[in-house]
């Protein structure tokens, strides 16, 4: 007990005497965390601009007063249906971010607790997928939407959602299962044999035993599936035609690109739904920060 109590007060001293020369860092910190909110301050004051601030010399910073009904009237915009950009965007990354997790699951599953012949090549060969630009199979994978539901339903999958929703419900992403088949390894193989003890199934031993202590990375995948199929701008772009069926990626640039009378400009509201299609990222990923923080420090521990 005398060993230890000394301890504490030299800790204290230790720790006392590195604060100032932590002092520079700490200013360094506020100093890039400002400028790197830069752009999101620029775009928070421009949306609450007023028309006539927008273009006015010397520049406007701060608007005076903040017109806080921008976020109202960009959903009734004239001949903008903002309303149908957003159910599109939610139902389109809930449909596949469900689908990824499902099938990650079951392939990080049978990557991490069963032995098959082949299997380190096999995920190899999913890894090596990792490095493959997605523009060299963006042709395949058109024609593939256009001539195999052709072929098998008598209609095309262009200009639909199903090439959005579909591929995320029969592979999933190689990094989501990378990361859960990490978290998978980490949790010990006693918990299996007691559940098959106890007459458990695979299937009961996946959803029963391994997904409950899975939450974390499952958070994780669940964070990065949505945030990449809610900003996906490419896919939507070359697979869809049709206004009202455009998820907030395209629908906003659509928006910009529309006519507009130049006595009247429209970069505030633009500026507004911008942030009204950032909002639900970051919603995201505030509410689920522990978990998200914890899965990507664990599923590192064991390879």
């Amino acid at each position: 007990m005398s060993a230890v109590a000394p301890a504490v007060p030299r800790a204290a001293a230790r720790e006392a005497r590195l604060r100032p020369t932590r002092l520079p860092l700490y200013a360094l910190a506020v100093v890039l965390s400002c400028l790197f909110m830069g752009p999101f301050l620029f775009s928070l004051m421009s949306s609450l601009k007023a028309p006539t601030e927008l273009y006015a010399m010397p520049p406007v910073l701060v608007p005076s007063p903040p017109q806080w009904h921008n976020y109202v009237d960009v959903w009734s915009y004239r001949g903008i249906p903002f309303t149908s950009f957003y159910v599109n965007s939610v139902l389109i990354a809930l449909s596949a971010m469900l689908g990824n997790l499902l099938t990650s699951t079951l392939s990080a599953y049978g990557f991490a607790r069963f032995r098959w012949r082949g299997r380190d090549l096999v995920f190899m060969v999913l890894l090596s997928t990792l490095v493959l630009p997605e523009e060299v199979v963006i042709i395949p994978k058109f024609l593939m939407f256009h001539l195999v539901p052709d072929r098998l339903f008598g209609h095309t999958w262009i200009d639909t959602w199903w090439p959005l929703i579909v591929p995320a419900w029969v592979g999933g992403r190689a990094f989501d299962v990378f990361l859960l088949r990490q978290f998978l390894m980490g949790i010990p193989r006693e918990l299996d044999e007691a559940a098959v003890i106890d007459g458990a199934g695979y299937g009961q031993i996946l959803f029963r035993v391994l997904l409950p202590l899975a939450k974390p990375a499952l958070a994780t995948v669940a964070i990065f599936s949505f945030l990449a199929h809610w900003n996906d701008f490419i896919h939507p772009l070359i697979y869809l035609s049709s206004t009202n069926k455009f998820p907030l990626s395209v629908g906003l640039r659509w928006f910009q690109q529309q006519p507009s009378d130049p006595t009247e400009p429209r970069e505030h509201l633009l500026m507004a739904a911008a942030l009204l299609m950032v909002l639900p990222c970051v919603a995201l990923f505030f509410s689920m920060q522990r978990y998200f923080v914890r899965g990507i420090v664990l599923s590192g521990l064991k390879g």
